[in-house]
Formats: structure tokens, sequence, C-alpha cells
């Protein structure tokens, strides 16, 4: 797993996973972890992986970071900007590309379980939770259908 920046864009190109799944009312619900390093709510994301595809990077980042696993969609649903933070201190812009998965499975023991918290929240609870506020006009977007999960139609609630 590399962790330089592409020279070409300026930013560092990170991959996400948006770990979602349908509630018994229809409505849908996401998963945020916190950050090891501040506790903020995020996204599972990481870098790129010699080999595989950035939407298999982005399942495996969810697999590592929150203990999820489930279908990935091969195509991004949309992207955020963010300041990436290292170990040393510095930081740098980024741009994170987010992938959209269906979670069948949660596990309860995990590679990181013992660094992060895990918390399904609805898109707009979300939203008011994440630090960056790219990502959380995402999930804004995503709340109010402008942003569509490719493998799900999306359906309304009973009685609406």
């Amino acid at each position: 797993m590399g962790n330089t920046a592409p020279a070409s864009s300026g930013l560092c190109h990170q991959v996400a996973a948006l770990p979602w799944r349908r509630e018994a009312d229809g409505s849908i619900s996401v998963l945020l972890i916190t950050s090891r390093t501040n506790g903020k709510w995020m996204l599972p994301k990481g870098w790129p992986m010699k080999g595989l595809s950035e939407a298999d990077a982005a399942r495996q980042e969810a697999l590592e970071e929150a203990g999820v696993e489930g279908s990935i969609d091969s195509q991004a649903i949309g992207s955020y900007r963010y300041s990436k933070l290292f170990s040393d201190g510095s930081s740098t812009p980024g741009q994170a590309v987010i992938f959209a998965l269906a979670v069948s499975r949660e596990r309860k023991d995990w590679k990181e379980k013992d660094q992060r918290q895990r918390r399904w929240m609805s898109p707009s609870e979300a939203a008011e939770a994440v630090h960056e506020s790219d990502l959380a006009r995402f999930l804004i977007d995503l709340a109010s259908g402008s942003v569509m999960l490719p493998q799900a139609v999306q359906k309304h609630a009973v009685g609406q």
C-alpha cells in the first residue's frame, strides 16, 4: 500500500467504502467508523492496492476497518475532498472516491476492532456526525435522493 500522492493532481488519492443496508421500514442506513487518530466519524478508506481494483480495495478497507463484508459496486457513486493527516503531524489535501458496499455480514471480530468504533446511522445523522464538510454534503445528497445507491432501487418507507 503506497502513500504517495499522484504528482499530476496535487491531491493524495484514496478509496472509500460506503457500507449500507436497508432497514425493515425500507429506509437506508450507512455505517460510519471512527478514525484511529482523533476519534472522528468517517467512512472506511485507504490507499489503492496493487493488484486490486479501486472498488475491491475499498471493500478490503471496509473489512479491515469496519468488519463488514458484502457486495461492492464497481462504479464509484461519488467522491469527497478532505485533509489527509499523516503520523508525523503533516497533512495534505486528499480526495477519496466512494464505492457503495451492500453489507451482508457484520463480523464480531475484525482487524481494527480495538482501534475503532462503528455505528449504523441514517444518511442525515451521518452527515451531522462526520467532520469533513465535503463528505457531509455527499451524505446530505444521499439522504435527499440526489445520490442513488446503484445496487438497490431506492424504496420509500411503507405508507409513503
